[in-house]
């Protein structure tokens, strides 16, 4: 009997007990739809639809250029070591976790060392990334940026302690996430030093129609220039007259629960990806967890053979 986990709408059809219960085979057909819709393998390397399966080694053969290859060939996941069950699996986990996931936890989940759950976790951010590359806001946008990292543990006794705000005490790894969110819409990351370069960044992913919602911040008066912009001031209220950041607040608030709950603290290096998943989670949060899984593993197999994750342990 073939199992099909992900197609159905249903939140708790999706669960660790019946992709285990389908076993290797069926999670195998499940990334094989997934990478061919109309089931005709197509070629990596020539392009060719001309090939056919090699079903005791589970590898194709293409009869134009004799290139052999697999379900996995030329994705995010090629030269994959994990099975196909467990790559399931833990898409599974990675996607019921609302507020992001660590990769110990993922590990001991899988019985994986920490090196595969890190690499893992981050190949599926990077695959996520990919469904807001080169997309453009419009319509009612919200534009807001928050810090993160560079944390000073305070000094045991009183007069050791120093004052954490100068900036001749940080440690130079905190960061600034600057986030625009189109209401209804999707929610665009970048991580910079500054907040005020969310102006130059609203400049390039921000349609010049759209209308602009931001705090009262003295850099955002520049958005003015551009675009029609409505402020809320936070000290008085949180909205008022239609005027708020309620929307991309909302994302900060998920992005935090994540840093501090389940990672303790990123490195500013990896910040962008937990930023872009913390969006995607918060963009697709009324959806069912088994439609994510789908986009999740539908997104995994359209993405190119990654460059950052790629053998990065071996570097």
């Amino acid at each position: 009997m073939t199992v099909h986990f992900l197609l159905s709408a249903a939140a708790r059809t999706l669960s660790l007990r019946e992709i285990y219960k389908g076993g290797e085979d069926a999670a195998y057909e499940t990334f094989k739809r997934m990478r061919w819709e109309d089931g005709q393998p197509v070629c990596p390397k020539c392009g060719s639809v001309e090939a056919y399966e090699i079903t005791t080694r589970r590898k194709f053969k293409c009869k134009g250029c004799t290139h052999q290859f697999s379900v996995t060939s030329g994705t995010i996941f090629a030269s994959r070591k994990m099975a196909f069950v467990d790559l399931l699996a833990a898409i599974c986990i990675f996607v019921n976790a609302v507020k992001g996931l660590s990769a110990l936890q993922l590990g001991r989940d899988l019985d994986v060392q920490y090196k595969t759950a890190f690499v893992l976790s981050h190949k599926l951010r990077e695959a996520l990334a990919r469904e807001v590359e080169g997309k453009v806001l419009d319509g009612e946008v919200e534009i807001d940026g928050a810090y993160f990292g560079g944390h000073i543990r305070p000094a045991n006794l009183k007069e050791d302690r120093i004052d954490r705000r100068k900036v001749e005490h940080q440690t130079g790894t905190r960061r600034v996430v600057v986030a625009m969110r189109q209401r209804k819409g999707r929610t665009l990351t970048f991580v910079t030093k500054g907040e005020d370069e969310g102006v130059e960044l609203a400049a390039r992913y921000v349609d010049r129609l759209a209308t602009i919602f931001a705090d009262e911040a003295s850099h955002w008066d520049h958005l003015h220039q551009a675009w029609p912009t409505y402020r809320i001031n936070h000290s008085a209220a949180y909205s008022l007259d239609g005027a708020n950041t309620n929307a991309v607040e909302s994302f900060f608030s998920r992005l935090r629960r994540m840093v501090n709950g389940q990672h303790h603290g990123v490195s500013p290096k990896y910040l962008h990806q937990y930023a872009s998943h913390a969006a995607w989670l918060e963009d697709h949060r009324r959806r069912s967890n088994g439609v994510n899984a789908d986009a999740v593993v539908a997104n995994a197999m359209k993405a190119p053979v990654s460059r950052v994750w790629k053998g990065y342990w071996q570097r």
